[in-house]
């Protein structure tokens, strides 16, 4: 296990004795590639585990937070993540696969929640920035050189402020555009519905309507049959000789008459009276009905021809006529709507150029502040660059407007470049190693060495600004020595006063300055080699930094010239 102190740690080891492990390892964690070679020969998998602390306010931990990663306090202000990557053979031994280089199984877990190889590289380039001449995590990667930049001239609030007006502006814009799609087909809907709101309206049902009609239809059908059923029952009952009610009365004065003799009579000759009253009724209302039956040719073919277009509508938007007048107050919702919808596309266009020219106005603004930042920063690196060895070195920071990348539509331009979140510039930095190179991109520089200078010289100056945790230099000491390799030595402790870092190294003048030195070794057990990386004592690191000084021999004058070192970083 590597435990590493804050402020400037060194490894340090011979030639072959797996330095190079580490930087394997923390690339694996950080979601790097996996390869089949690190597995040990002979073993199933290989598991890789770090634990990073994270201080309170980070956007490592809005990014958990985001993907349902839990997190508890580590006891201070900060919490803990705990990364885990295992390696695992797909089938067969591990040492066949390693040496055909054949395919692994990996899986990632986030504070012991199963993660993603994706989820790691999004958070790698807030916990470590990795300098060496085939890995950076983040300062060779031109997406974050703008946050750079932004954090050197103290740009991060107008760049925020940009943002969120941004994300508003892109909000007008999207319901302009939803408003404006709509309008597209707006008038031949509108003809549509105000078609179907003419016929409910010329129509103009009532509630229950149809039932009405049917049943005046039905009785107008059969008119001549109904008068002469309700005329003769009427006359049956009490107008014809006869008739029932007549008979009724005569019945009901002879119950009456004997019910003199027998009282128990009464009640009945009153049911008798009873009856022939309320048969009488019932025949006046027969006579009433029959007086009033139409026979009307004209109003059947009204009622049928009403029927015939109440019943074409319910049969489209029925089935009753209680739905119909639903149906026509939405239509009638929706016209209002859609002859609404030429008056809110005018809002929101003024209110889209009111906030393209607010935004226009400070985008340009945070443009201009960057080029004169970029300026001074590439000034700041290349004296940092001079006094790493490089002084022939030129620095560029470009500043260049963004490509549209297709944008057609102008709310998302301003002067022609694509309007983002962080503005309209699109900033790199570039560096000429030598002079009469044209500045390239530094993840193009070729020499291990002058790119992990580069990266030092970025990071001296930014050393208070950058986002990631820990800094790790690999190779930073390539072809130099002497007076230019304790210039390294003491930027690099510079930069470790604001950061953790962590330097790979083979020169004694860097490794005397570190706060914390790790040794690796090899060693062989039961036939089979193995490396550790242990820390060392202050006795240790006498011998330690005398070896690199004298070499295999170490003799009295190397380890004087050693404690003299180490007493000098103090």
């Amino acid at each position: 296990m590597l435990e590493l102190r804050g402020g400037f740690n060194v490894l340090t080891g011979e030639t072959g004795a797996g330095k190079s492990m580490i930087i394997d390892a923390l690339s694996l964690v950080l979601g790097g590639r996996a390869r089949a070679d690190l597995v040990r020969a002979g073993a199933r998998e290989a598991e890789v585990e770090a634990l990073f602390e994270i201080p309170a306010g980070s956007r490592v931990l809005a990014k958990l937070e985001a993907a349902g990663i839990p997190f508890d306090a580590t006891g201070g202000s900060g919490v803990a993540l705990v990364i885990r990557r295992v390696l695992q053979a797909d089938g067969g031994e591990a040492s066949s696969k390693a040496a055909g280089g054949g395919s692994l199984r990996t899986r990632a877990y986030l504070n012991g929640r199963l993660g993603t190889a994706a989820q790691l590289a999004e958070l790698a380039p807030d916990l470590c920035d990795i300098a060496s001449q085939h890995e950076s995590v983040s300062l060779t990667d031109p997406t974050t050189h703008v946050e750079y930049l932004d954090a050197f001239g103290k740009l991060d609030a107008l760049r925020d402020t940009l943002a969120e007006e941004v994300d508003a502006l892109a909000s007008v814009v999207k319901s302009l555009e939803a408003v404006r799609e709509s309008e597209r087909g707006r008038a031949e809907r509108e003809d549509f519905v105000a078609f179907q709101l003419r016929e409910l309206d010329e129509l103009g049902p009532e509630p229950g309507e149809e039932t009405l009609l049917e049943q005046e239809r039905a009785r107008l059908r059969h008119a001549e049959r109904l008068t002469q059923a309700t005329s003769a029952a009427a006359e049956r009952l009490y107008e014809g000789e006869g008739a029932i009610c007549d008979e009724l009365g005569r019945l009901a004065a002879d119950v009456d008459s004997a019910a003199s003799l027998d009282g128990s009579l009464a009640p009945l000759a009153r049911q008798i009276e009873s009856a022939r009253s309320e048969l009488s009724d019932a025949a006046r209302a027969l006579a009433r009905y029959a007086e009033g039956v139409d026979l009307n040719p004209q109003r059947l073919s009204e009622i049928e021809d009403r029927l015939f277009r109440l019943q074409k509508l319910l049969r489209k938007y029925g089935p009753t006529t209680s739905e119909l007048l639903v149906h026509r107050d939405s239509l009638r919702h929706e016209l209002e709507s859609l002859e609404g919808s030429t008056v809110r596309a005018a809002e929101l266009e003024r209110d889209r150029d009111q906030r393209l020219g607010k935004v226009g106005a400070r985008a340009r603004t945070l443009s201009q502040r960057r080029r004169q930042a970029a300026e001074k920063l590439a000034d700041a690196v290349g004296r940092e660059l001079a006094q790493l060895g490089m002084g022939r070195a030129r620095v560029v920071v470009e500043v260049a407007p963004t490509a549209p990348n297709g944008v057609v539509d102008t709310s998302l331009q301003i002067d022609g470049a694509r309007l983002t979140r962080t503005g309209i510039d699109r900033v790199e930095f570039l560096i000429a190693p030598n002079k009469g190179e044209e500045p390239r991109p530094m993840r193009r520089i070729a020499s291990g060495g002058e790119l992990s200078r580069a990266l030092l010289a970025l990071k001296r100056v930014l050393a208070e600004k950058g986002p990631a945790g820990l800094y790790v230099f690999d190779e930073v000491d390539a072809g130099v020595g002497g007076a230019i390799a304790e210039v390294i030595g003491r930027s690099i402790a510079d930069v470790a006063r604001h950061r953790q870092v962590l330097c790979i190294t083979h020169l004694p003048q860097i490794a005397a300055l570190a706060d914390g030195h790790h040794v690796v070794g090899k060693s062989e057990v039961r036939g089979r080699t193995l490396t550790t990386v242990r820390p060392l004592s202050e006795k240790e690191r006498i011998e330690e930094v005398a070896r690199m000084i004298g070499g295999v021999k170490v003799g009295d004058a190397a380890r004087r010239a050693a404690e003299e070192m180490l007493a000098g970083r103090k």
